[in-house]
Protein backbone atom coordinates (compact mmCIF):
# COMPACT_ATOMS: atom_id res chain seq x y z
CA UNK A 1 0.00 0.00 0.00
CA UNK A 2 1.59 3.73 -0.67
CA UNK A 3 1.88 6.41 1.67
CA UNK A 4 -0.55 9.26 -0.44
CA UNK A 5 -3.63 9.61 1.73
CA UNK A 6 -5.34 12.77 0.23
CA UNK A 7 -8.23 12.02 1.47
CA UNK A 8 -7.17 12.34 5.22
CA UNK A 9 -4.26 15.10 4.61
CA UNK A 10 -6.54 17.58 2.73
CA UNK A 11 -9.55 17.73 4.05
CA UNK A 12 -8.98 21.35 4.86
CA UNK A 13 -8.60 22.79 1.57
CA UNK A 14 -11.66 23.57 -0.33
CA UNK A 15 -10.70 22.48 -4.07
CA UNK A 16 -10.47 18.27 -2.33
CA UNK A 17 -13.82 19.05 -0.75
CA UNK A 18 -15.35 20.36 -3.85
CA UNK A 19 -13.83 17.19 -5.84
CA UNK A 20 -15.77 15.34 -3.70
CA UNK A 21 -12.27 13.41 -2.80
CA UNK A 22 -13.83 13.34 1.26
CA UNK A 23 -15.06 9.49 1.50
CA UNK A 24 -18.94 9.47 0.54
CA UNK A 25 -20.98 7.88 3.64
CA UNK A 26 -22.82 4.67 3.44
CA UNK A 27 -25.79 6.34 4.34
CA UNK A 28 -26.30 9.17 1.89
CA UNK A 29 -23.61 7.61 -0.84
CA UNK A 30 -23.22 9.64 -4.10
CA UNK A 31 -21.39 10.76 -7.39
CA UNK A 32 -18.26 12.52 -6.70
CA UNK A 33 -17.72 15.23 -8.81
CA UNK A 34 -14.55 14.19 -9.54
CA UNK A 35 -15.69 11.63 -12.07
CA UNK A 36 -17.83 13.76 -14.50
CA UNK A 37 -14.85 16.18 -14.08
CA UNK A 38 -12.01 13.23 -15.29
CA UNK A 39 -14.26 12.05 -17.91
CA UNK A 40 -15.05 15.91 -19.09
CA UNK A 41 -10.85 15.95 -19.31
CA UNK A 42 -10.78 12.31 -21.47
CA UNK A 43 -13.27 12.96 -23.81
CA UNK A 44 -12.04 16.43 -24.95
CA UNK A 45 -8.24 14.79 -24.57
CA UNK A 46 -9.40 11.87 -27.00
CA UNK A 47 -10.68 14.45 -29.27
CA UNK A 48 -8.50 16.65 -29.54
CA UNK A 49 -6.04 14.00 -30.36
CA UNK A 50 -7.99 11.58 -33.04
CA UNK A 51 -8.28 15.17 -34.75
CA UNK A 52 -4.91 15.41 -34.69
CA UNK A 53 -3.88 12.08 -35.88
CA UNK A 54 -6.50 12.62 -38.60
CA UNK A 55 -5.22 16.07 -39.81
CA UNK A 56 -1.68 15.14 -39.74
CA UNK A 57 -2.38 11.20 -41.43
CA UNK A 58 0.17 9.71 -38.28
CA UNK A 59 -0.58 6.05 -37.48
CA UNK A 60 -0.79 5.52 -33.97
CA UNK A 61 1.51 3.24 -32.24
CA UNK A 62 -0.50 -0.23 -31.23
CA UNK A 63 -0.32 -1.85 -27.85
CA UNK A 64 -2.34 -4.34 -25.76
CA UNK A 65 -3.89 -1.70 -24.64
CA UNK A 66 -5.56 -0.58 -27.91
CA UNK A 67 -9.00 -1.92 -29.65
CA UNK A 68 -10.42 -2.60 -32.60
CA UNK A 69 -12.58 -0.16 -32.82
CA UNK A 70 -13.92 2.10 -30.45
CA UNK A 71 -16.28 0.83 -27.52
CA UNK A 72 -19.86 1.33 -27.44
CA UNK A 73 -20.00 2.43 -23.49
CA UNK A 74 -18.94 6.12 -23.26
CA UNK A 75 -16.01 7.31 -21.15
CA UNK A 76 -18.12 8.63 -18.75
CA UNK A 77 -20.19 5.71 -18.28
CA UNK A 78 -17.09 3.60 -18.10
CA UNK A 79 -15.91 5.35 -15.15
CA UNK A 80 -19.12 5.54 -13.50
CA UNK A 81 -19.26 2.12 -13.39
CA UNK A 82 -15.73 1.13 -12.47
CA UNK A 83 -16.34 3.41 -9.70
CA UNK A 84 -19.52 1.57 -8.66
CA UNK A 85 -18.70 -1.80 -8.58
CA UNK A 86 -15.24 -1.33 -7.26
CA UNK A 87 -15.90 0.82 -4.42
CA UNK A 88 -12.76 2.28 -4.62
CA UNK A 89 -11.80 5.81 -2.76
CA UNK A 90 -12.62 8.57 -5.10
CA UNK A 91 -9.34 9.64 -4.70
CA UNK A 92 -8.05 6.26 -6.65
CA UNK A 93 -9.30 8.44 -10.18
CA UNK A 94 -7.09 11.15 -9.59
CA UNK A 95 -4.39 8.42 -9.00
CA UNK A 96 -5.02 6.85 -11.48
CA UNK A 97 -5.05 9.94 -14.03
CA UNK A 98 -1.45 10.47 -12.81
CA UNK A 99 -0.69 7.51 -13.63
CA UNK A 100 -2.37 7.47 -17.08
CA UNK A 101 -0.39 10.49 -18.02
CA UNK A 102 2.94 9.01 -16.65
CA UNK A 103 2.31 5.89 -19.28
CA UNK A 104 1.64 8.61 -21.95
CA UNK A 105 4.92 10.57 -21.56
CA UNK A 106 7.13 7.31 -21.17
CA UNK A 107 5.53 4.99 -23.80
CA UNK A 108 4.85 8.00 -26.20
CA UNK A 109 1.56 6.85 -27.31
CA UNK A 110 -1.75 8.78 -27.89
CA UNK A 111 -4.95 8.31 -25.74
CA UNK A 112 -7.74 7.37 -27.85
CA UNK A 113 -11.00 5.81 -28.25
CA UNK A 114 -9.44 2.47 -29.08
CA UNK A 115 -7.21 2.49 -25.63
CA UNK A 116 -9.13 4.66 -23.19
CA UNK A 117 -10.91 2.09 -21.65
CA UNK A 118 -8.13 -0.71 -21.15
CA UNK A 119 -5.94 1.93 -19.51
CA UNK A 120 -8.71 3.54 -17.49
CA UNK A 121 -9.59 -0.31 -15.84
CA UNK A 122 -5.56 -1.25 -15.80
CA UNK A 123 -5.10 2.29 -13.75
CA UNK A 124 -7.35 2.61 -11.44
CA UNK A 125 -7.11 -1.29 -9.94
CA UNK A 126 -3.37 -0.35 -9.84
CA UNK A 127 -4.21 2.89 -7.96
CA UNK A 128 -6.91 1.08 -5.37
CA UNK A 129 -4.05 -1.63 -4.67
CA UNK A 130 -1.22 1.25 -3.98
CA UNK A 131 -3.63 3.56 -2.18
CA UNK A 132 -6.48 1.85 -0.60
CA UNK A 133 -6.65 0.15 2.72
CA UNK A 134 -9.05 -2.64 0.73
CA UNK A 135 -9.76 -3.64 -3.14
CA UNK A 136 -10.69 -6.55 -5.17
CA UNK A 137 -8.26 -8.97 -6.78
CA UNK A 138 -7.92 -8.86 -10.80
CA UNK A 139 -10.71 -11.15 -11.53
CA UNK A 140 -13.41 -8.92 -10.02
CA UNK A 141 -11.81 -5.98 -12.10
CA UNK A 142 -11.75 -8.01 -15.26
CA UNK A 143 -15.26 -8.52 -15.00
CA UNK A 144 -16.42 -4.90 -14.17
CA UNK A 145 -14.27 -3.37 -17.02
CA UNK A 146 -15.44 -6.37 -18.91
CA UNK A 147 -12.24 -8.13 -20.07
CA UNK A 148 -10.77 -11.91 -19.60
CA UNK A 149 -8.64 -11.98 -16.06
CA UNK A 150 -6.02 -13.53 -18.26
CA UNK A 151 -5.85 -9.96 -20.56
CA UNK A 152 -6.40 -7.66 -17.18
CA UNK A 153 -3.63 -9.77 -15.75
CA UNK A 154 -1.60 -8.48 -18.54
CA UNK A 155 -2.86 -4.93 -19.15
CA UNK A 156 -1.70 -4.46 -15.86
CA UNK A 157 2.15 -5.66 -16.00
CA UNK A 158 2.48 -4.25 -18.97
CA UNK A 159 1.55 -1.01 -17.28
CA UNK A 160 3.46 -1.26 -14.21
CA UNK A 161 6.41 -2.09 -16.12
CA UNK A 162 5.55 1.15 -18.57
CA UNK A 163 5.71 2.92 -15.70
CA UNK A 164 9.10 1.37 -14.23
CA UNK A 165 6.93 0.48 -11.22
CA UNK A 166 7.10 3.75 -10.11
CA UNK A 167 3.50 4.26 -8.29
CA UNK A 168 4.51 7.26 -5.80
CA UNK A 169 2.33 10.11 -5.53
CA UNK A 170 3.51 12.96 -4.01
CA UNK A 171 1.01 15.37 -2.23
CA UNK A 172 1.92 18.09 -4.68
CA UNK A 173 1.38 16.38 -7.75
CA UNK A 174 -1.75 15.45 -6.39
CA UNK A 175 -2.92 18.87 -5.67
CA UNK A 176 -1.76 19.79 -8.96
CA UNK A 177 -4.01 16.96 -10.80
CA UNK A 178 -6.93 18.28 -8.52
CA UNK A 179 -6.15 21.76 -9.67
CA UNK A 180 -6.20 20.86 -13.49
CA UNK A 181 -9.42 18.71 -12.78
CA UNK A 182 -11.27 22.05 -11.33
CA UNK A 183 -10.13 23.78 -13.70
CA UNK A 184 -12.11 21.10 -16.11
CA UNK A 185 -15.16 22.52 -14.45
CA UNK A 186 -15.20 26.03 -16.13
CA UNK A 187 -14.21 24.52 -19.50
CA UNK A 188 -10.45 25.46 -19.44
CA UNK A 189 -8.48 24.28 -22.31
CA UNK A 190 -7.02 20.59 -21.70
CA UNK A 191 -3.38 19.93 -20.84
CA UNK A 192 -1.01 21.44 -23.91
CA UNK A 193 1.04 18.20 -23.89
CA UNK A 194 -0.82 16.02 -26.37
CA UNK A 195 -2.18 13.33 -24.09
CA UNK A 196 -1.17 10.36 -26.28
CA UNK A 197 -1.47 4.19 -26.74
CA UNK A 198 -2.41 0.97 -28.00
CA UNK A 199 -4.69 -3.16 -31.06
CA UNK A 200 -6.70 -5.71 -29.54
CA UNK A 201 -10.02 -7.45 -32.18
CA UNK A 202 -12.88 -7.08 -29.16
CA UNK A 203 -15.72 -5.18 -28.68
CA UNK A 204 -16.80 -3.78 -25.38
CA UNK A 205 -20.09 -4.15 -23.54
CA UNK A 206 -22.51 -1.11 -23.42
CA UNK A 207 -25.18 -3.29 -21.56
CA UNK A 208 -27.47 -1.44 -18.61
CA UNK A 209 -25.43 -0.35 -15.49
CA UNK A 210 -27.05 -3.31 -13.13
CA UNK A 211 -24.51 -5.65 -14.70
CA UNK A 212 -21.10 -5.78 -14.90
CA UNK A 213 -19.83 -5.52 -18.76
CA UNK A 214 -19.97 -8.69 -20.34
CA UNK A 215 -16.46 -10.22 -21.43
CA UNK A 216 -15.07 -9.10 -24.19
CA UNK A 217 -15.76 -11.08 -27.57
CA UNK A 218 -12.76 -12.25 -29.44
Amino acid sequence: MGTLAPETEMLGSDIYLALGLKELCKESPGIPRVLSLLSSLLERSVQKNEMLLEARQIKDIVTIFHGSRAPSLGIQQYIDRIFKYSCCSPSCFVVAHIYVDRFIQRTNVHLTSLNVHRLLITSVMVAAKFIDDAFFNNAYYAKVGGVSTTELNRLEMKFLFSLDFRLQVSVQTFGKYCSQLEKEAGGGPPIERPILACGINESWSNKDDSTCASTIAR
